[in-house]
């Protein structure tokens, strides 16, 4: 996603993302207008389920995909997983896209590459205070806790008193069946709780070491651990 890139083909209801028979996303190309599928999470309920926990990247991920990566898991069960990437920020202006909703974003007020798939998508992770079980505002959709997703086709000024904070992301982040419990036994990830502020840190490349920094014992040293560890 690029600025000037024309948009994809808007698309309706039932065309929008799904497991494939291979437990693989599809049908997530949306128009930057468009909002992101309700069915992302639905039925999102398994014991096990790690939806809105955090995954960072160990010292040892190298793929520049995820290096240094803090992804927020919108939805995970023995099907895969799907999430985004919190700390990758691109040029692109979220008022260069999407009119109306720049206002509502906090700093800074970019698009995010939310992962390596279908960054000709765009969706919108929100936050809405107040306890579960309240009435959802139009237009929101609940994942976990006060964090939930946004309808970008929805007019934004029926969201602006509601929202506590608002990001933006191109594409998103996607595992197979089984694929994300093999990389955190590899080493490739760290599986930690969320604070709601990690989405909308207003300085996104200081995220990686801030997460760990607040995590208990070994983890936290990792926090100083040096970019180029050559050079340690």
């Amino acid at each position: 996603m690029g600025p000037g890139a024309p948009p994809s083909p808007v698309i309706g209801p039932d065309e929008w993302p799904h497991r494939g028979p291979d437990g693989s996303w599809v049908g997530f190309v949306l128009d930057t207008r468009c909002g992101v599928s309700w069915g992302i999470i639905a039925g999102m309920t398994p014991a096990l389920s790690h939806t809105g926990r955090l995954l960072v990247a160990t010292p040892v991920l190298t793929d520049p995909n995820f290096a240094r990566a803090v992804v927020l898991l919108l939805d995970h069960d023995a099907q895969g997983a799907l999430g985004v990437v919190l700390n990758r920020p691109t040029p692109v202006e979220i008022a260069a896209v999407l009119d109306g909703w720049a206002e509502l974003a906090g700093l800074p007020a970019v698009v995010f590459q939310g992962g390596p798939v279908a960054l000709d998508s765009a969706l919108a992770v929100a936050l809405v205070p107040g306890e579960e079980g309240h009435v959802e505002p139009l237009g929101w959709r609940r994942v976990h806790g006060a964090l939930g997703l946004v309808d970008l086709e929805a007019p934004p000024e029926v969201l602006a008193g509601e929202l506590g904070g608002l990001r933006v992301f191109a594409g998103y982040s996607g595992w197979s069946p089984g694929q994300l419990e093999s990389e955190i036994e590899e080493g490739a990830w760290y599986l930690v709780d969320a604070e709601p502020g990690d989405v909308f840190c207003p300085d996104p490349d200081r995220l990686w070491r801030s997460v760990l920094r607040r995590q208990r014992g070994p983890l936290a040293m990792l926090a100083t651990y040096p970019d180029d560890p050559t050079m340690n």
